[in-house]
């Protein structure tokens, strides 16, 4: 069967959904919000389970509905999916699942979606399937002969499997962070990094580093001096458990080690260690398989865009990938202004709205 919408909107993690919700309220666009995943709440369905907010609930909110208070602590992973599943159904988002997008062709002017439920036509697309797809795995030369366990942190379940074990935890941002401090508390912990670990002010917070995002960009955009974006402050959110860890002595860096050994990790000075586990916070890439057939990438490889839409491919829209789709756009709090100029560049572009498909 194929279907037809004016937007075709790709995820409904909370960049879907934020985009998702102001087309439901400021346009008269008909729109889908695809999503592979079983149940809603996007990537925080797969974050490990001591992972929380930078900022407390109230300012990690999406538009139209602010998060539920969670008193001093700020939230958890289940309670973002709480948020995100009342999101969805409070404002009756279209969203159909699971349905993984396998590729994006055009198809006349607009775009033809080959899915695993039914192919849709849609006169622009939105992408919003986010990074915790695509984790990255640096190359270390003898990582596939090392005996130990390796993760990424995207796969990382808790502390309770390295209790007593070495544990080698790689990457010197939030992920790092706060992974590490929790294996301190049961393990023998070596921390390894590029550089010494930047921590920003104990008091700094999410509503902080997406205000100086925000100004970096307006500053930018207005063609005024760089002033220094977050990476000025810091790059380490101290929560609770990083300032605990941190104050109690149980962060000591390392520099990356040079390679592995079968039994261990080796420093570029010979110096080595054997250890029985390796962790890997070592990011993400945004997950854009789906656009492959649309060659979204310019001869760089680089993906162009002006605010969110695609320089390259007419009528496709980027959104909430990080601050290159807009400032804090990976973010519960960042991610609004974006949706919302993105909702009203496709009320431009797509003056006629296609009638509304019968479900």
């Amino acid at each position: 069967m194929e279907h037809q919408v004016d937007v075709a909107i790709i995820g409904a993690g909370q960049a879907g959904l934020a985009v998702g919700w102001y087309l439901r309220r400021r346009t008269d666009l008909s729109f889908v919000i695809l999503d592979d995943q079983d149940a809603p709440g996007g990537a925080w369905r797969h974050t490990w389970p001591s992972l929380r907010l930078f900022s407390p609930a109230t300012f990690s909110s999406l538009p139209g509905r602010l998060m539920p208070s969670t008193g001093a602590q700020n939230p958890d992973g289940a309670h973002v999916i709480d948020y995100l599943t009342d999101y969805e159904t409070r404002y009756d988002l279209p969203v159909r699942r699971p349905v993984h997008v396998n590729a994006v062709h055009r198809h006349g002017e607009g775009f033809r979606l080959e899915t695993t439920a039914d192919t849709w036509s849609a006169r622009a697309v939105v992408s919003a399937t986010g990074t915790w797809s695509q984790p990255f795995w640096p190359t270390v030369p003898g990582r596939r002969t090392f005996r130990g366990t390796q993760v990424h942190c995207a796969h990382y379940a808790g502390p309770a499997p390295y209790d007593g074990k070495r544990v080698v935890v790689v990457g010197g941002a939030n992920s790092g962070a706060q992974i590490a401090a929790e294996i301190a508390e049961v393990a023998n912990l070596t921390w390894c990094l590029k550089g010494e670990p930047h921590w920003l002010p104990d008091e700094v917070d999410g509503r902080e580093l997406f205000r100086v995002a925000t100004e970096r960009s307006r500053a930018l955009a207005a063609g005024l001096p760089d002033p220094g974006g977050v990476a000025a402050l810091g790059n380490i959110v101290v929560v609770p458990p990083v300032k605990r860890a941190r104050d109690a002595g149980l962060l000591h860096s390392e520099p990356m080690f040079h390679r592995f050994t079968p039994t261990g990790i080796a420093w570029a000075d010979g110096r080595e260690q054997d250890v029985d586990a390796v962790i890997w916070c070592t990011g993400f890439r945004p997950a854009l398989r789906h656009l492959r057939p649309l060659h979204v990438r310019d001869d760089n490889r680089s993906i162009c865009i002006d605010g969110t839409a695609s320089t390259t491919v007419d009528g496709l829209y980027l959104v909430g990938y990080g601050d290159w789709t807009g400032p804090g756009s990976a973010t519960l709090i960042g991610v609004g202004p974006t949706a919302k100029a993105t909702a009203a560049a496709l009320q431009r572009r797509l003056v006629t709205p296609a009638p509304v498909p019968a479900c």
